[in-house]
């Protein structure tokens, strides 16, 4: 006999359910298999990168795909508790940069941050902490939000929009969770490899510097270190500041796309993040967006101002600033940087003692020609006078005796100018303030180039001694615009330059053998400046025709005579 198959004596439809809810439940079963796969394979993607922006970029791009959803977001927390950083996905190019400034960690996100815990919505609109979308935001309705720990911190958080099925789950709460747990060990693992690989950058650029700086090669020590720092803490401006006699501080070196403009720049002391470094002799980080960084005519973002301390006591700051809205700085980065104040202080050490042997061996040189010069070359030129002088007495004939006498006088000038160029070579020049002696030298030189021959130059009375110093600077300007105006108009061969003062008048002449002042035109319309500056001291400009050719340029001023 054969067995026949038999059911329990049970109704279709029951059998019919039970089937189905094992159906069901089997399927759950699958699918919860195949999300704690997807978890897993989120983990090992997650925990399978050390680069911290790359393992950021890594953890949103799983966590959208994990729970499934159309847009994420992870936002990292600045000191201050808004967003420093807010790395998305799933919004097209193309709306980005209408969009405008990304999210700043209000409404909604700010919530999440104060709160630190997990926010499920299944309507974004409906929630009263929702601030809403700016112009050109894709729409959004369902949101997931979990925060991130890095340890017992919370290093930023999750944020997911737009379940593909319509509303995010409990289930995909606590995946998210997960993750974000995995997230957290994985940020802090690159976090740390990322601070022993910028140590052990610093620390060979320290070596590297050092190695500069005690060469004898290093002219620009300061710049090294500068160019050095920028490059390390990807700062936009590096500034060495130095303080002024009257209290305030000079940018004495700028280096980073933001230096043009900056090298030069005085400001007050007080309300900058630099003058705090100066004052407090203390290093300060900053995110000089709320506060001056350098002064009112520049505006930066982060910034760190560390002061310079040698044996000598503080000797400057160093600033080093981003653009506005890039990442701040950390205390790492204000530690490293500091460590680079150290070397940029012997670098100071280093070049000042580099220019006073340099000054000290050129203040030799001129002193040995001065000697040479007052001994052997003058004290010729003035027996040579004399004898001239002696043979002139005793010639018979008018003429001869004359230009004798007329070579007696040549040989008194010489000696005259090589006694300015004695006095100049072995007088003290202060850079911050050289005397006018020196400044109208160095306009000579700087104009030799404009001529055939170089100008002359000579000297009469005290003018470094009575010439005040506003006065000093209309005098150095007339000698610079009155040889230029020789050199465009003239077509000289020789020029000739003489200051002088006598009975409270400071005079300037200016001869050449051009080819004279038209007679149509009188004074032109470029020596009016010169004019102006002579009324300002009660003195006079004059513009005459040379003997034989050429032109006398003749301007004068009373000392006392200033407005």
């Amino acid at each position: 006999m054969t067995d026949e198959l038999s059911f329990p004596d049970v109704s279709r439809s029951e059998l019919d359910r039970t089937l189905s809810q094992l159906v069901e439940n089997a399927q759950d079963v699958l699918n919860s298999q195949d999300r704690l796969r997807s978890l897993l394979k989120a983990t090992r993607v997650v925990a399978g990168e050390l680069e911290l922006a790359e393992v950021l970029k890594r953890i949103i791009e799983a966590a959208v795909e994990l729970v499934g959803a159309r847009y994420g977001a992870i936002g990292v927390i600045a000191p201050d508790g808004t967003l420093e950083q807010f790395i998305h996905v799933g919004l097209p190019d193309e709306l980005v940069g209408p969009i405008g400034r990304l999210p700043e960690g209000h409404g909604l996100l700010g919530a999440l941050i104060d709160e630190q815990e997990p926010i499920r919505l299944d309507h974004l609109a409906d929630d009263p902490r929702s601030s809403g979308f700016p112009k050109h935001h894709p729409a959004m309705d369902s949101f997931l939000g979990v925060p991130v720990r890095v340890r017992d911190e919370v290093y930023g958080n999750l944020y997911l929009s737009e379940s593909r099925s319509g509303s995010f789950s409990e289930e995909d709460q606590e995946l998210l969770i997960a993750l974000a747990a995995t997230a957290g060990g994985a940020i802090d693992h690159a976090r740390l490899f990322d601070a022993t690989r910028r140590s052990q950058r610093w620390a060979a650029a320290l070596a590297e510097v050092t190695t500069a700086l005690l060469s004898d090669d290093a002219e620009d020590s300061l710049g090294i270190v500068a160019e050095r720092v920028a490059a390390l803490a990807e700062a936009d401006l590096v500034c060495f500041l130095a303080p002024t006699v009257d209290g305030m501080l000079r940018v004495d070196l700028a280096r980073g796309p933001l230096a043009p403009g900056v090298e030069g720049l005085q400001f007050e002391v007080a309300g900058t993040v630099a003058g705090r470094a100066q004052e407090s002799g203390q290093p300060v980080l900053a995110d000089a967006e709320a506060e001056l960084a350098l002064g009112s005519g520049v505006r930066l973002g982060p910034t760190m101002a560390i002061p310079l301390i040698t044996s000598d006591g503080p000797s400057g700051v160093l600033t080093v600033s981003r653009e506005p809205g890039q990442p701040r700085f950390t205390d790492a980065d204000l530690g490293t940087a500091a460590d680079f104040a150290r070397q940029a202080s012997v670098a100071l050490r280093l070049a000042s003692g580099r220019s006073d042997r340099a000054r000290l061996a050129t203040l030799e040189d001129r002193s040995r020609i001065a000697r040479d010069l007052h001994d052997h070359v003058i004290q010729r030129l003035f027996g040579a006078g004399l004898s001239l002088q002696a043979l002139a007495s005793s010639l018979p004939d008018a003429a001869s005796r004359a230009r004798l006498l007329e070579q007696v006088d040549t040989l008194d000038s010489a000696i005259a100018e090589i006694r300015t160029a004695i006095f100049t070579m072995t007088s003290q020049q202060n850079a911050d303030q050289p005397t006018l002696r020196h400044r109208v030298i160095d306009l000579i030189t700087e104009s030799s180039g404009m001529f055939a021959q170089p100008p002359t130059v000579s000297f009469a009375g005290a003018v470094d001694l009575m010439v005040p110093v506003p006065l000093a600077e209309d005098v150095a300007a007339v000698v610079r615009e009155g040889l230029t105006n020789v050199a465009r108009h003239a077509s000289a061969q020789l020029v000739s330059v003489s200051v002088g003062f006598a009975d409270g008048i400071v005079t300037v002449e200016i001869v050449d053998d051009g080819v004279g002042v038209p007679a149509q035109t009188g004074r032109s319309s470029g020596t009016a400046n010169l004019a102006r500056r002579a009324e300002a001291w009660s003195g006079a400009f004059a513009l005459e025709p040379g003997s034989p050719t050429g032109t006398v340029l003749r301007w004068t001023a009373h000392v006392e005579g200033g407005e």
